[in-house]
């Protein structure tokens, strides 16, 4: 078990236990989440259980290709579909992977206080150096729920938090007004938002006048550079499982106010997102990684690998982008 990195100054380093070594930490949350963070894919071994050799080498990938952290069981992550025993292992296996070099932010997605306490508890045990605490949802909630439910979770646990606006999949946005009352405490890092609402992105930056630590993530890829270049502190972008330099290069483009640079990179990220339209989004994306050797495409039920039609498609728009070569990959066991 990993005890608590982080602590309370952004700026800390310090030594951090992983396996039997003691690694230093050479990163801080003031720096880590100003970049890239992938919502890293969970790949999954025919058995069903977390592939940690996939894990392993995804995550090398990653960090890599310039990317300054990492979101695991998030929805790319099929965190709140995978059983407490297999999050434990994804856990385990990125952060020995990671072995202290970047941050492991941790996806708490799950319905009820109950069961994401519980789940907490597990991630800090694991390793976790922070949660992504989204919205509570099957039943209706609104700004006060939401906030009682993450300051349980804070208390629950040491770990700091990132906030998660993804109401597709919670159906309840988390807005600006609440977003602004929970980042009066320090241990809010900031907030990834996925909900493709740009005037709802913007008010989230307007809460970095009150509070200028606070990080503003986008996580839609459609929007990725129009957010850098009005503000936004970093990208949280599925493809950049795959494609990590391509959103790197964007965030480094719009620190240099290279306008002219990140239309281009924008353009090309805006192509390659078309591969989500074949099947279901989640398999593609598993499909498109797969294609380039990482993981084999399959995804927790009830969902399917994606078919040979989607693949030899998505293989296609790899191929127009230079991300895949003739090769073919094989299909899921």
């Amino acid at each position: 078990m990993r005890q608590k990195a982080g602590g309370s100054s952004l700026g800390e380093e310090m030594l951090t236990p992983v396996g039997s070594k003691r690694v230093k930490q050479g990163w801080s949350w003031e720096r880590a989440l100003c970049g890239v963070i992938p919502p890293m894919i969970s790949p999954l071994a025919a058995s069903g259980e977390p592939d940690e050799a996939a894990i392993r080498k995804l995550v090398k990938h990653i960090l890599g290709g310039g990317c300054s952290g990492l979101f695991i069981l998030g929805g790319c992550g099929e965190g709140a579909w995978l059983i407490a025993k297999q999050r434990a292992a994804v856990i385990q296996a990125t952060v020995q992977a990671v072995a202290g070099r970047a941050p492991v932010l941790v996806g708490i997605m799950l319905p009820a206080t109950g069961p994401a306490t519980e789940a907490a508890r597990q991630a800090a045990d694991e390793g976790a150096d922070a949660l992504v605490i989204g919205s509570p949802y099957y039943y209706p909630v609104d700004s006060a729920i939401q906030e009682r439910h993450v300051e349980a979770i804070l208390k629950a646990v040491s770990r700091p938090a990132l906030l998660y606006n993804i109401p597709q999949s919670t159906h309840h946005p988390i807005l600006p007004a609440t977003v602004a009352r929970l980042a009066r405490s320090e241990r809010v890092l900031g907030i990834k938002d996925s909900a493709g609402n740009f005037e709802v992105f913007q008010q989230y930056l307007a809460v970095k006048q009150m509070r200028a630590a606070f990080r503003v993530l986008q996580g839609d890829e459609s929007l990725a550079a129009a957010s850098l270049m009005q503000g936004a502190d970093g990208l949280v972008p599925g493809m950049s499982n795959f494609v990590p330099r391509l959103f790197v290069s964007l965030h480094q483009a719009a620190k240099k106010g290279d306008a002219a640079t990140c239309a281009d990179l924008q353009r090309q990220i805006t192509d390659l997102t078309t591969l989500h339209g074949h099947g279901h989004w989640l398999p593609a994306l598993k499909a498109a990684c797969a294609l380039v050797g990482l993981g084999n495409g399959r995804p927790s039920p009830p969902l399917s690998p994606a078919s040979d039609e989607h693949r030899r498609a998505i293989a296609a728009i790899l191929r127009r982008h230079r991300v895949l070569s003739g090769q073919r990959s094989p299909r899921p066991r």
